[in-house]
């Protein structure tokens, strides 16, 4: 708590009262101070205006919380962290200054946007657009039907994701090196999602452990015929998991030298839609040109491990094709991706950097 307060008190254009107050308060900054204050990584950035104002243009990053809503509180203490400050703005700093009353009573540490969204325009401080109703804490999604979608890092490509109370498991995998995850430990699957073959997206006993009497299995040929079972999906097909429906696209090498790794038509990688937000994990792949018609991206993985998928270049170049709203470099092995959030700092790609998925 003294290291926030004590930025917040560095913060220009920051007037602090003087002397004890009977109640705790927050701090309107100008659109400077604000832009250096949501900078941090601790600071959970909160948009409270409606859906259709944020998906007019909003600051790359923010989870919209509509203070107008009667949930507004309910919604904000599910989604976000007391043990980290919190920005907000709205249009003109009047909603989100009701707003900031609000999380201040519930112990939030607060910082409000002066003149609000008018202002940092103003300024040409930079926006984007997005259909999305509301983006996380940590890694958390709500999705337009207020149901929320977690994503968990494990380990490589292996990415569990809960949603609505359901446990999708995307290419399981129990060790890679001296790293391993213990399946054991986790709920079994609704639904499990195998992209290929390979021993770092395909493990039988993973499978095997995750799988209930329920659980349905979604994969390519090569290893529905390596399991003896599985729902088969060839690129270009789609299916429904309950509501969720499920898209195969192509997944391959085609840099000369690196087919034999993916050859074209063999795997998959999928795209998810959760009520309004699509998910892309793309599998073991190059910047494809069938990426240009995977169509409008909230989240994606995109793979970075040379020689075998991507290098941060052709990565970088297939996120600005594809446009996603959060992106997630995973895959990447001893490849160096930190410098993948400054290629694309002008991009509006939040982009997130995870260990696990090294």
């Amino acid at each position: 708590m003294r290291k926030i307060l004590a930025f917040l008190l560095s913060l220009v254009g920051l007037n602090l009262p003087v002397g004890c107050t009977t109640s705790p308060s927050f701090e309107s900054v100008n659109a400077k101070s604000f832009e250096d204050f949501i900078a941090r990584d601790d600071v959970q950035l909160v948009d409270v205006r409606t859906d259709e104002e944020y998906a007019d243009g909003h600051i790359a990053g923010a989870v919209n919380i509509d203070v107008s809503k009667e949930h507004f509180l309910d919604n904000a203490l599910d989604l976000l962290d007391k043990n980290r400050p919190v920005a907000v703005y709205c249009k003109s700093g009047r909603r989100s200054a009701k707003a900031a009353t609000m999380l201040v009573k519930e112990g939030f540490t607060v910082v409000n946007l002066k003149g609000g969204i008018l202002a940092w325009n103003l300024t040409r401080r930079a926006t984007v657009k997005g259909r999305e109703n509301a983006v996380e804490s940590g890694d958390k999604f709500v999705t337009q039907a207020g149901h929320t979608l977690e994503f968990e890092a494990l380990i490589h490509a292996s990415i569990r994701i809960t949603y609505d109370g359901r446990e999708i498991e995307i290419d399981p995998v129990r060790r890679l090196g001296d790293r391993s995850v213990d399946y054991s430990q986790k709920p079994q699957a609704d639904f499990i999602l195998v992209t290929h073959e390979h021993g770092d997206h395909f493990d039988k006993e993973a499978i095997k452990t995750l799988t209930k009497e329920s659980t349905r299995l979604v994969t390519n040929a090569r290893c529905a015929e390596m399991l003896g079972y599985g729902e088969v999906m060839a690129n270009g097909e789609a299916t429904t998991l309950d509501d969720i429906k499920v898209e195969a696209v192509p997944a391959y090498n085609t840099t000369a030298g690196r087919e034999q790794f993916h050859p074209k038509g063999r795997d998959n990688g999928f795209i998810l839609t959760f009520d309004n937000l699509r998910v892309y994990v793309a599998g073991d792949t190059e910047d494809i040109p069938e990426m240009d018609q995977v169509g409008e991206i909230d989240i994606a993985f995109l793979p970075c491990n040379q020689p075998y998928t991507m290098t941060p270049e052709q990565l970088v170049n297939a996120a600005k094709r594809i446009k996603p709203r959060v992106l997630y470099p995973y895959h990447y092995g001893q490849t160096d991706v930190s410098g993948i959030p400054e290629a694309l700092k002008d991009a509006g790609i939040e982009v997130r950097i995870k260990k696990e998925y090294q």
